[in-house]
């Protein structure tokens, strides 16, 4: 495999890795349709601030998500919607066993 290839594999994996917990995935999905603060997706998942602030970083970093400031508060909101289809496409290969 030559080094450019290598290369983007790495990155797909990173993503990858990125969603690959049960708490980013749903956030992903709390944040699909509406923009939501830390504390209401704190409240929702049930986990507290400083965890939550770590799962958002993942998913920044993997610029899966974005915030956006108001006032004291960031909302949260999907980066990139295409992320959805995979998690559409996660669901079939579930229920395909």
């Amino acid at each position: 495999m030559n080094k450019d290839i290598e290369i983007e594999f790495a990155e797909k994996a990173e993503l990858f890795k990125a969603l690959a917990h049960p708490t980013r995935l749903f956030i992903v999905h709390a944040v699909k349709d509406k923009k939501l603060s830390v504390k209401e997706l704190t409240e929702e998942v049930g986990i507290d601030i400083s965890t939550m602030s770590k799962h958002l970083d993942i998913l920044k970093r993997h610029k899966i998500i974005e915030g956006e400031k108001d006032k004291n508060f960031v909302y949260y909101r999907l980066a990139i919607p295409c992320v959805l289809d995979f998690m559409s496409c996660a669901i079939k290969v579930i229920n395909k066993k």
